[in-house]
């Protein structure tokens, strides 16, 4: 009997949290993203701070400071925490995922009810050699995403998904 089952011959898999974290190199992924928003927000409002006069000049400089300093407080707090609490782990039952840093969700997806399995590869996680994994199933839920992954290991776990998921009894409905 797996630990994942319980014992009886219509066995189905159980929540519980989920073995593997994201791959380190996920933190450095998050932060440019933060970035990548944080750093355009306050740029907008200070260019504008230089160019208008007066009290709007300097409304827009406030602006640009406090977003300056949300944005960093956020690009150094959020992948860390992100990384904290995200997990997976994939079974011969089930794919099993914690997610969220502030909203956290557990899901189990059984391989009976998997659908279709795709990689996602953004030009910033190319450069940290990172790759997302989605398991879409019969759900009302959504899809399951596993995100922060080594590029090989994603590979390596779609192929396993896509055979696992051939393999379980059921028509994914």
């Amino acid at each position: 009997m797996s630990e994942t089952t319980m014992p009886g011959p219509a066995a189905e898999p159980r929540l519980r949290p989920p073995r593997h974290p994201s791959d380190p190199r996920a933190v450095g992924w998050w932060r440019t993203q933060a970035l990548l928003i944080a750093v355009p927000a306050a740029a907008v409002p200070a260019v504008g701070g230089w160019l208008l006069p007066g009290a709007w000049g300097t409304w827009a400089l406030a602006a640009a400071a406090v977003l300056a300093v949300l944005g960093a407080v956020y690009a150094a707090v959020m992948p860390v925490w992100r990384h904290r609490v995200h997990r997976w782990e994939v079974t011969d039952e089930a794919v099993y995922t914690a997610t969220g840093w502030l909203w956290q969700e557990w899901r189990i997806a059984p391989m009976s009810r998997v659908q279709t399995v795709d990689t996602v590869r953004g030009p910033v996680q190319r450069r940290f050699g990172l790759s997302s994994v989605t398991v879409t199933t019969a759900s009302a839920a959504g899809a399951v995403r596993i995100d922060g992954l080594d590029h090989a290991l994603a590979r390596e776990l779609v192929r396993r998904l896509t055979e696992t998921a051939q393999a379980a009894p059921g028509d994914a409905t």
